[in-house]
């Protein structure tokens, strides 16, 4: 009984041997087998290097040698897949499937910072500084045009303004940015330098304008200018149109409010005509305007008629007003008074001598 048991346990034994035996050989030829490397046709990468596991599958070991130098940023370049396999061999990496390429390209990554874009974030960084107003309305130039710029992939954080410098005695700034990087890589740092300014809607001359013209609608356009160059009272092109100039002006001049007043609607030695206006009574003449006048104003006009000068007020295109007075009747007590009758003259009265002469005998 006892010979029993044991022969069965040393079955049992040899029996476990075996398979763990079977299942180390397994795991031996498993480790034995490697995946052969392939060639990638299209590669990216992010960095300046290019390893030999961004162009190879199962590069193993090998994958983090460098071998190539990048393209430049957002830029893609080709590589002959027989240089390659040279490249390859340098680091004893061989059997490599081709898939019967002849050329592998090689993009490298890149995060765009368009120039319009810096150009905003500088003004939002500049808004309302030291007398700066909103950052519509500033205009900037810049010492060195940046452009569209590019930086490696990694950098995806926001523009950050980390210095904001603005004299406005000259109009300078000077500001840095930084963008953090999502690999953790020390910021990247951008300076920008040039002049802001800040800009308001004027009404601009096309042309020259003559003192006391008329300005049409073509004569006026709207153009974004310097508030310093406008000034406090900059004219709407839609009050300008129909203003009448009141001095020269040039071309491409901006127009402020106080370089316009309303057209003449009476001119010098103009015949224009005489309106006599009172109660129950409407009665016009011919004159001559002695001055100029607009709308509301008075002026001299000479009645051809009496040859007389009187003065009125410009009601319209030639026409002016003379408000004739109405006499104030004088006031009395009595009643012819009251009617407008004039008062009695003073009437001289006789003395006569009491005393009588005598008689004649």
């Amino acid at each position: 009984m006892i010979a029993r048991t044991l022969l069965l346990a040393t079955a049992l034994i040899a029996a476990s041997s075996a398979a763990a035996v079977a299942q180390t050989q397994d795991t031996f030829a498993n480790r034995n087998v490697i995946a052969a490397p392939v060639l990638r046709a299209n590669v990216q990468v992010s960095s300046d290097l290019v390893r030999i596991g961004d162009i190879i599958d199962n590069a193993g070991s090998a994958a983090q040698i460098a071998i190539y130098r990048a393209p430049d940023l957002g830029t893609t370049g080709s590589l002959p897949v027989a240089q390659v396999l040279n490249a390859l061999r340098a680091h004893q990496v061989i059997g490599v499937d081709t898939r019967e390429l002849k050329e592998i390209s090689v993009t490298r990554l890149a995060r765009t910072l368009e120039g319009k874009d810096i150009e905003l974030q500088i003004a939002r960084a500049l808004e309302r500084r030291n007398g700066l107003g909103d950052a519509a309305n500033l205009s900037l130039t810049f010492d060195r045009d940046p452009g569209d710029l590019r930086l490696d992939a990694g950098y995806a954080g926001a523009m950050q303004a980390a210095i904001v410098r603005y004299d406005n005695r000259n109009g300078r700034f000077d500001v840095t940015f930084e963008i953090g990087s999502e690999s953790g890589a020390a910021a990247a740092k951008l300076r920008f330098t040039g002049t802001a300014i800040e800009t308001v809607e004027a009404a601009v001359l096309a042309r020259n304008v003559e003192r006391n013209e008329i300005l049409k609608s073509s004569d006026v356009m709207v153009e974004r200018r310097p508030k310093a160059e406008v000034g406090a009272d900059p004219a709407a092109r839609d009050r300008a149109v129909g203003m009448q100039a009141r001095r020269q002006l040039r071309a491409g001049q901006a127009i402020r409010t106080a370089d316009l007043v309303k057209p003449d609607l009476v001119q010098r030695d103009q015949n224009v005509t005489l309106i006599y206006d009172a109660p129950g009574i409407y009665l016009t003449m011919r004159g001559k305007a002695l001055d100029n006048g607009t709308e509301g104003d008075v002026v001299s006009v000479m009645n051809l008629q009496s040859k007389r000068t009187v003065s009125g007020t410009v009601i319209g295109r030639g026409q002016v007003s003379i408000t004739m007075a109405v006499p104030q009747r004088p006031q009395t007590s009595d009643a012819a008074s009251s009617l407008g009758a004039a008062p009695p003259a003073p009437v001289a009265v006789a003395t006569v001598n009491p005393t009588v002469a005598p008689k004649t005998e």
